[in-house]
C-alpha cells in the first residue's frame, strides 16, 4: 500500500519538472523584438507603451511603460540604454524632452528639459550625444546634450526659423524634423512652413548655418521627413502637402533637387497627406505612408542614379498612418494608424519589396514606433 503513494508522488514531481522544461524551451525558441510606441494622450492613452514582434510577425502588448503627455516621437541612445521622448505640448511657449533609463519592461525617468519651442514633434541623437528637436508650433530647432547616464543638459541653443510658404499650412515656420547627416558633421532641419531644408553644423554648442544655409522645395511641397540612402549620397525628402518624394543630391558642396515622384496613384483625387518615409538597408526599396489614401507606397530604387519607380500600394488596414518602421531584420514593416488605434504588421518580401498582412493589435492613438 505504501508503494502507490510513492509512485504517484514520483509521477507528479517528474511530470511538473518535464512541463517546466518544455515551457522554458518553447520560450527560448520563440525570438521576439520589443519596440516602443509613442502616442497622443488626448483619448485613452497614458503615455509610452511597449510591444513585442515575434519572428512570425505577430504582435503582443507588454503594457504602459511610462506616463507622460503626448510622447509623439521617440529616439534611443546609441547603446540602447536610454530612451528620449518629446512631450508635444505648449506650456508658456515650450514643449519638453524627457529621458528614461531602459530597465527590463520599465522606463525610469532620468530628466526633463525644455525643447526650445512649442509643439516638439521630433527628436534625434548623434554619436556625441547631442540631441536636436524640431518644434513644429514654435518653428524652431532646439539643441541639447545628454551625459552617459542619460541626463539632459539644459537647452544649449535654439535655431529660430523665419519665412513662409504659399499655402494655408505655410503662413510661418513649422520645423517638422531634424536629422544628423550619417557621413558628415551636419544637421539637416526640415521646415514644412518655410518650405525648405536648412543646413547647420554644431559649433561650441550652437547650431550655425552652413554656407548654403537652405534648399527650397517645390512651391507648396511642405517637406516633413527624410531618409538617407545607405550610400550616404542621396537624400529622399517626403513632402507632406503635395504628396511627393524628392531626391536630393549634392554637387560641388551644394544640395539640389534631382528628381520628384508622387506618393499617390494618378487616378486618386481625394484628400491625402504624406507622413513618413524609410528605406531598406540594402538601398533597394523605399517606403512612404499616405494619410487619406491610407496606404504604404512602395518604390524600387535605381542603383545607378537613385531615381524611383512605383512598385505598388499596400492598404494599411486603418486610418492616418502617421508613422511606420521596419523591424531590425527588415523582415517586417509595422504601421501605426493614429485614428483607428491599431498597429499592423506586414511581412516584407526582400526581393520584390512588396508587403503582406500578418497581424494587427490595438494601440491607443499610436504615432511613433521605435525598435
Amino acid at each position: 500500500m505504501k508503494v502507490l503513494p510513492i509512485v504517484l508522488l514520483s509521477i507528479f514531481f517528474f511530470g511538473c519538472k518535464s512541463e517546466k522544461v518544455k515551457t522554458a524551451t518553447t520560450n527560448t525558441d520563440v525570438k521576439t523584438n520589443s519596440f516602443y510606441v509613442g502616442t497622443y494622450t488626448n483619448k485613452d492613452s497614458k503615455g509610452i507603451y511597449k510591444y513585442e514582434l515575434s519572428e512570425k510577425g505577430e504582435l503582443r502588448k507588454v503594457g504602459l511603460v511610462a506616463e507622460m503627455i503626448n510622447p509623439t516621437f521617440l529616439a534611443k541612445s546609441k547603446d540602447d540604454k536610454i530612451l528620449f521622448a518629446v512631450g508635444e505640448t505648449n506650456v508658456n511657449g515650450t514643449g519638453f524632452i524627457k529621458s528614461f533609463k531602459i530597465e527590463n519592461d520599465s522606463l525610469l525617468l532620468v530628466s526633463n528639459e525644455k525643447s526650445g519651442g512649442a509643439g516638439p514633434c521630433f527628436v534625434a541623437i548623434n554619436d556625441d550625444n547631442y540631441l536636436v528637436t524640431a518644434n513644429y508650433g514654435g518653428g524652431s530647432v532646439g539643441l541639447l546634450k545628454a551625459d552617459a547616464s542619460g541626463k539632459l543638459s539644459e537647452l544649449l541653443n535654439v535655431q529660430q526659423h523665419v519665412g513662409k510658404g504659399t499655402t494655408d499650412r505655410q503662413k510661418g515656420p513649422h520645423a517638422h524634423s531634424a536629422w544628423f547627416h550619417p557621413a558628415k558633421k551636419e544637421v539637416i532641419s526640415v521646415d514644412l512652413g518655410t518650405n525648405e531644408l536648412l543646413f547647420s553644423t554644431i559649433d561650441e554648442d550652437k547650431l550655425v548655418y552652413t554656407n548654403q544655409k537652405s534648399l527650397k522645395m517645390a512651391e507648396g511641397a511642405g517637406p516633413r521627413h527624410l531618409t538617407f540612402h545607405p550610400n550616404n549620397k542621396w537624400i529622399y525628402v517626403l513632402n507632406e502637402l503635395d504628396n511627393t518624394v524628392s531626391l536630393v543630391k549634392e554637387k560641388e558642396e551644394a544640395y539640389f533637387v534631382d528628381f520628384t515622384i508622387s506618393t499617390l496613384p494618378k487616378d486618386f483625387t481625394d484628400y491625402s497627406k504624406a507622413a513618413d518615409i524609410h528605406i531598406s538597408k540594402d538601398g533597394k526599396f523605399l517606403y512612404a505612408s499616405n494619410r487619406g489614401h491610407e496606404s504604404i507606397v512602395i518604390y524600387a530604387v535605381n542603383a545607378e542614379d537613385g531615381t524611383l519607380t512605383t512598385v505598388g500600394y499596400e492598404p494599411v488596414l486603418g486610418k492616418n498612418p502617421r508613422n511606420f518602421s521596419l523591424s531590425p531584420d527588415e523582415q517586417f514593416l509595422l504601421v501605426a494608424n493614429q485614428d483607428t488605434d491599431n498597429i499592423v504588421s506586414f511581412k516584407r518580401d526582400i526581393v520584390t519589396g512588396t508587403l503582406t498582412f500578418v497581424s494587427e493589435i490595438a494601440a491607443p492613438m499610436p504615432v511613433c514606433i521605435l525598435f
